[in-house]
């Protein structure tokens, strides 16, 4: 028994001890760790000035000849060489003949019919210097002037009934017109150019058998195009004809000017929009050649432009008032790409001009002082 309480007080006694040295130690050790500190993270801020803000629509297309002509024929025969090939990207000034047809045989048919009509004319002259003395003058002098390798002359006025129903009665009216419709027809054997352009569709070569209402190509003038460009109905009230229209092509590295030349008054029923044509000359520009055009549509009063990303999704921004952030509503009332117009935004109302990482409504922020010079490194 005497034993066991000797025991019993030992091991207190050493528990105890333990206890008490284990302290000692922990409350001799400094604790290194720093103290947390509250980040205050840095903000960079605008302030409000209302303005008017033009709304820009951005539309794009491809450049299309406003002065172009797709050649038919509207004869039959072969295809004859002349002073310039016929091939794609052969240039021509105005009347410079485009295709020639072989028209011979039916150049004999024009003047055989020709032949008549003089020889017509011949035969009534003695008849006129008999019984109309007063207007053979003018028949004989029309007779004198006709040449069967020049175009047919129009027929002298006739002043009297008597004069044309004797004129006509020995079939001179019937026989001139039936001569001008066979010259008429052979003037389409040869086409020219009606002016300067460029070829762009040669569907034809020399030598090659021509039908009556065959395709031969396609011309077009190098010097005025014009971009159609589809824009929103919303929209359509604000496009006059003769606005000024900015013009980039695809890598941004070119500008021209064009204008609004027409609007077309119908709605697309299917998309909802307008088709809008923007006239722009310029010799560096190609048919085909896409382009991006700027529309100003109209313009938007007492109004900001901001970056899209900063808008949040219930149609509110981040404002900063002292030190602390907050939000307010807005009206957004047109977006783009990249940036919305908003409405109901307070003069002098200082807001966030760039995104913030997890920002929250009564964050303690500060605000960017770019006037601060940098510090210098130490050396």
């Amino acid at each position: 028994m005497r034993k066991l309480i000797i025991s019993v007080i030992v091991g207190g006694l050493i528990i105890f001890g333990s206890i008490y040295f284990a302290g000692l130690i922990a409350g001799s050790k400094k604790d290194r760790r720093p103290k947390s500190q509250k980040v205050v993270k840095t903000v960079f801020v605008d302030t409000v000035k209302n303005g008017t803000i033009p709304i820009i629509i951005p539309a794009n297309g491809n450049l299309k000849a406003k002065r172009r002509v797709e050649l038919f024929s509207e004869v039959q025969g072969v295809f004859r060489s002349g002073s310039k090939l016929f091939r794609t990207g052969q240039e021509y000034n105005a009347g410079q003949t485009l295709i020639r047809i072989d028209a011979n045989e039916y150049y004999a048919s024009v003047q055989s019919a020709k032949s008549n009509l003089y020889n017509l004319l011949t035969s009534i002259m003695p008849d006129l210097r008999l019984d109309y003395q007063e207007v053979y003058p003018k028949w004989q002098t029309y007779l004198n002037s006709f040449d069967l390798n020049k175009t047919t002359p129009k027929l002298p006025k006739m002043d009297s009934e008597k004069e044309k129903f004797f004129i006509s009665g020995r079939g001179v009216m019937s026989s001139y017109y039936n001569v001008k419709n066979l010259e008429q027809r052979l003037s389409k054997y040869t086409i020219s150019a009606p002016f300067k352009g460029v070829l762009t569709d040669a569907l034809v070569t020399e030598g090659t058998l021509i039908r009556s209402g065959q395709k031969l190509g396609e011309y077009i003038n190098t010097g005025v195009y014009e971009l159609e460009v589809s824009v929103s109905k919303t929209f359509g009230d604000f496009l006059k004809v003769g606005k000024q229209v900015e013009l980039f092509n695809l890598d941004k590295s070119q500008t021209y000017m064009g204008k609004v030349t027409r609007v077309n008054g119908r709605v697309d029923q299917t998309s909802q929009t307008i088709t809008v044509f923007i006239e722009v000359s310029n010799s560096d520009l190609k048919e085909g050649q896409y382009l991006e055009a700027k529309l100003e549509a109209r313009e938007e009063p007492n109004a900001i432009e901001i970056d899209r990303s900063l808008l949040l999704e219930n149609n509110q921004i981040f404002v900063v008032r002292d030190s602390i952030l907050d939000l307010i509503d807005v009206k957004p009332v047109y977006f783009t790409d990249k940036k919305v117009v908003l409405k109901n935004v307070p003069d002098s109302e200082v807001i966030v001009a760039k995104v913030m990482t997890g920002a929250y409504e009564g964050m303690l922020v500060k605000i960017f002082d770019g006037t601060k010079p940098p510090k210098k490194a130490k050396s």
